[in-house]
């Protein structure tokens, strides 16, 4: 029997014309820090030293006095001896980038390779202030108790070293590209309702404080600097950010200041090469999109394709989400693969076009969920890297060819691999404990795709679509945590989801349900099913008659309290009484002859994660 193109063509179709006016809602009693960072830096490109200055303008908005604070250090985790280092020494699986012939690359840094960040001085409102390096962290215990509603003032002098490019941050990458300036300065740490968030930097996600960022970076004159922000003094700089039809008189001088300005990130994100080509492309009704990649003759064709995708895109976003609240979006080649952050993304350049449109949609759908939104990844992972590989598998449907009947497959595939590979762990495991790296990787990114795919299954497809938006709307720039889309998604659809958060996030859990028997019941037909699994879920059963004919039978999970909306209008659909999840085995009668029937199917748009899909389809014999 052939799969029902029923569910998938309906979600397709619904996803690229949906439009929702969701208006934005108060959250009750929620509060979150502020931060406001200025800061002058100077780097050396002969020898990737710098040094620099902050001024930090710290709100505490909680209802708490505070007696400490801490800094991210994040490039000291590139020395031999560190946690990253002894992690990667540790783990079975070891991220094949940062690993020679089986060896921790940064176990084998000399003195001039390695990374490092250190405070030289700080002061707390003027007042000299102790501080301690614990590696990754800096701890800094107040002269001061910060009171409620309080405002104090960091002033910061730091140095730092880039290392050789290893993870994320770099000099120097595969594509040769000088500098990937990510995680580079000191960073406050977020404390939010449930406490300080100063994870040490192991090699997975990151927290944030939001604010406002002034940054000076002073830099060889001959290098072009892209990243978060908007540049405030273009006509000094030229490079292609001057306007259009001026030129921009070179300077005399060994080095250009380059000043920008980032109002309500939480992170900041440069990168510069003497080679790079800067373009521009307007979006309509949206940001300025800026390219930055290496004068390369092997590549220049496909940036330059890249471009009109990238429009494409972020209107895809727009729609589909919510509309993106900055002026501009930076696409620059760099890092070590693919990575987000604020206002723009690091990528390496030197892959096939598609390839390099697929890098690219992943991580600008990151500006929505991880860089507006902003979950805490370190605890909940998969609300950013699986709901951003969601959309974005959706988005590559719709502006590439071929177009896929079902474009998350490999999603399913994925998540199916670490179902029977015995290794999987509960969502709810901390990204930097997993046992193993593809165990962290088909938890994060498929199993948290398929919890949207798949409470799309369960909800609706519209509602699903409408509860994004306005997830979107209500919880942007306010770090949402799990119980808030879930939340989202049952006042959208008005059906109760506890069960759905909690088996699919807290447990592993899985999904299996079969048809047991479908018999002749006088001149009528029983059709006979079980749950193996210990996940619950309601079922869509499609029954396909030999005259050609088909109609859907819904037999709803009782604690959902509510039920979907007939997801194929074409086709009949007959409610049928609620299945409890304590029951393992359910059955209903159908006043249709035994003979008169072709075939039986649950779950027709193969949305479902059945983990035993062989016992979902009974043919007559």
């Amino acid at each position: 029997m052939q799969k029902s193109k029923l569910g998938l063509s309906f979600l397709m179709t619904l996803l690229v014309s949906f439009s929702f006016g969701i208006q934005a809602q108060e959250t009750a009693c929620y509060w979150q820090q502020h931060v406001d960072y200025t800061m002058m830096v100077d780097m050396n490109v002969e020898n990737y030293q710098y040094t620099g200055t902050q001024k930090l303008v710290y709100t505490n908005n909680s209802p708490d006095e505070l007696n400490r604070v801490y800094y991210h250090l994040y490039f000291n985790a590139f020395q031999p001896g560190s946690e990253m280092d002894m992690r990667l020494q540790s783990i079975q699986d070891p991220d094949s980038r940062m690993v020679v012939n089986g060896k921790s690359r940064i176990a084998g840094l000399s003195e001039n390779e390695i990374g490092y960040l250190h405070v030289t001085s700080l002061a707390q409102d003027g007042v000299p202030i102790a501080y301690v390096e614990e590696e990754t962290i800096l701890v800094v215990d107040l002269l001061k108790p910060l009171p409620p509603g309080g405002k104090t003032t960091f002033e910061m002098a730091f140095k730092g070293q880039v290392p050789v490019q290893i993870r994320r941050s770099g000099r120097n990458n595969a594509d040769g590209v000088g500098l990937s300036m990510s995680q580079w300065y000191p960073k406050l740490a977020e404390y939010d309702v449930e406490g300080w968030h100063a994870d040490p930097y192991i090699a997975r996600e990151f927290h944030g404080v939001w604010g406002d960022f002034d940054v000076k970076l002073t830099i060889d004159k001959d290098y072009v600097v892209g990243g978060s922000g908007y540049l405030q003094n273009p006509q000094e700089i030229g490079h292609g950010y001057e306007a259009p039809g001026t030129k921009v008189k070179k300077s005399k001088n060994k080095t250009l200041t380059w000043h920008f300005k980032a109002p309500m990130v939480h992170d900041f994100m440069w990168a510069a090469d003497p080679e790079y080509i800067h373009d521009t492309l307007k979006v309509e009704n949206g940001p300025m999109l800026h390219f930055f990649y290496k004068n390369n003759k092997d590549i220049l064709e496909n940036w330059k394709n890249l471009q009109p995708k990238t429009a494409e895109m972020m209107q895809f976003y727009n729609k589909n989400i919510g509309k993106y609240p900055y002026e501009q979006y930076s696409v620059i080649q760099g890092g070590d693969g693919g990575m987000e952050y604020a206002m723009g993304t690091l990528i390496t350049g030197g892959r096939k076009f598609g390839s390099l449109v697929g890098v690219t949609a992943h991580e600008m759908a990151h500006s929505w969920f991880q860089h507006v939104l902003a979950t805490n990844e370190s605890k909940y992972e998969w609300m950013d890297e699986g709901f951003t590989s969601f959309i974005s598998t959706l988005c590559m449907n719709e502006i590439m060819e071929p177009k896929k009947e079902n474009p998350f497959e490999d999603t399913y595939k994925s998540y199916y691999n670490l179902v029977f590979s015995g290794q999987e762990e509960p969502q709810t495991t901390h990204a930097d404990r997993y046992a193993l790296n593809a165990a962290y990787g088909a938890s994060a990114y498929s199993k948290g795709s398929i919890f949207l795919s798949q409470l799309g299954y369960v909800i609706g497809q519209d509602k699903l679509m409408e509860t994004l938006r306005k997830y979107y709307a209500d919880f942007k720039f306010k770090h949402p945590v799990p119980n808030d889309i879930k939340r989202s998604a049952e006042k959208v659809s008005g059906i109760e989801l506890d069960w759905y958060l909690t088996d699919w996030t807290q447990t592993t859990n899985t999904i299996d349900y079969g048809i047991k028997a479908v018999t002749a019941d006088g001149g009528n037909t029983k059709i006979s099913m079980e749950r193996i699994g210990l996940m619950p879920m309601p079922l869509d059963i499609l029954v396909v008659y030999n005259d050609g004919t088909q109609e859907t039978f819904y037999a709803p999970l009782r604690m959902m309290r509510g039920e979907k909306e007939n997801p194929y209008p074409n086709v009949k659909r007959t409610v049928i009484p609620d299945w409890p999840w304590a029951f393992s085995n359910y059955g209903f009668v159908l006043n249709r002859p035994l003979d008169s029937i072709k075939a039986v199917m649950i779950d027709p748009s193969q949305l479902m994660a059945d983990v035993n899909q062989e016992n979902n389809v009974w043919q007559a014999p």
